[in-house]
């Protein structure tokens, strides 16, 4: 089994040829903006269809080599299958293939076909995207421009996987905001940092904006990406730690299926500052770090209903019989039923955990525990766990 990644590699460009590169962009964008046009008016979103349509116009107008046309039609198609409506495209990257790039591992250098011929460029890599790149030939990348002008190029690489195979080993990951993720093992990791960091530059941007002077401009243009980089930088260390655990456990990954989490927050009364923090929160680039180091050492990672799972006892499965009410203040949860009581957070991850074993041994199984209308869910009452005891084991 293979997983496909993208590497990231900065380009070493000597002056001369960033006007090339920036030019080879903007008519990139351009021949995506004809054929976009063309696309809508003809209502034709078929890459056969619109290459026949949009090539030989294309190509004479904006000079680009042959097989940049096609990759611009290959993107605009690409691109609006994956969005609602696109607007415009701007020319800060290009898409390349096997026969407008070429990987030469022996040099750490990449030749680009740019409008001008093939360009040859160093590579700024580190030992981790060399170790990636190792006895690889990529037949695809992407070339991109930065806000501050830089240059990366993106290869797509295929890296072998070991076989998932079943296990009934799972450990369970609970997400939050106030701890980043907490493990049925007992781990978490706090998100008072992130929260601070981000409220910091909230107040700078805020304060920069309002002073609209050259120079406050200049500042908001350093300050750009750090928060940004720092939220990457602890998803990775996060991710790493909790695949590195799973490894070592020889057990799989439950998360909870956060999707569309964000729009049923914000449809609560909620303060400025709060639905900020929501729109900030980073679960789903911490789920795709985990997702793509997981695959690479073959750990299986299964997402579970959110339903209830941070209210339900994870020793007597039982929920607050009233409606509205919960076990479970704070970081405090204390079953009313058996009198358990437990951090809140590893509680919960306990119940993702015992929900993913039922999906790894048994995938129909999660599909019945979700929240029904006006009703508990079944796992919440019980009668998951009644039904098919063998099949739930303890915890990681």
């Amino acid at each position: 089994m293979t997983q496909s990644i993208s590497v990231k590699c900065k380009l070493i460009v000597p002056s001369n040829f960033v006007g090339e590169i920036d030019r080879t962009m903007e008519g990139f964008a351009d021949a995506c903006n004809q054929i976009l046009e063309v696309a809508k008016r003809e209502n034709c979103w078929n890459t056969t269809k619109l290459h026949h349509l949009v090539y030989k116009s294309v190509r004479e107008a904006t000079g680009l080599k042959a097989n940049h046309v096609c990759q611009a039609i290959r993107r605009v198609i690409g691109n609006a299958k994956a969005v609602k409506q696109i607007h415009k495209f701007r020319p800060t990257s290009i898409s390349l293939d096997v026969r407008t790039f070429v990987y030469k591992e022996e040099v750490q250098s990449v030749g680009v076909t740019l409008m001008c011929g093939r360009v040859e460029f160093k590579l700024s890599i580190g030992g981790y995207q060399i170790a990636l790149l190792r006895g690889q030939n990529p037949t695809s990348a992407t070339l991109n421009r930065t806000k501050q002008g830089q240059y990366f190029i993106n290869f797509v690489v295929n890296i072998p996987t070991q076989p998932t195979g079943k296990t009934p080993k799972v450990i369970g990951v609970d997400l939050g905001r106030r701890d980043i993720a907490t493990t049925s093992t007992g781990k978490s990791w706090s998100g008072k940092q992130i929260q601070n960091t981000r409220d910091r530059y909230s107040k700078v941007r805020a304060n920069v904006q309002s002073k609209r002077t050259r120079s406050s401009r200049r500042l908001l243009r350093r300050l750009s990406g750090r928060e940004r980089k720092f939220q990457e930088w602890l998803n990775h260390n996060i991710s790493k730690q909790i695949v590195q655990d799973a490894k070592r456990l020889n057990a799989a990954l439950s998360f909870e299926d956060l999707t569309n989490i964000r729009e049923s927050l914000n449809q609560k009364r909620r303060s400025k500052v709060e639905r900020r923090r929501t729109n900030n929160w980073a679960f789903y680039q911490l789920r795709l770090f985990v997702g793509y180091k997981a695959n690479i050492v073959g750990i299986p990672v299964v997402f579970v209903p959110p339903a209830y799972t941070s209210q339900t006892c994870s020793r007597c499965h039982h929920i607050h019989p009233i409606k509205g009410k919960s076990y479970r203040n704070g970081k405090v949860f204390k079953c009313g039923h058996c009198g358990f009581e437990h951090d809140a957070d590893i509680n919960a991850a306990n119940i993702i955990a015992a929900l993913g074993v039922t999906f790894v041994n048994s995938p129909e199984v999660p599909g019945i525990a979700c929240q029904l209308e006006g009703q508990l869910p079944l796992f919440a009452t019980g009668e998951i766990w009644d039904k098919a005891p063998a099949t739930i084991g303890t915890p990681i």
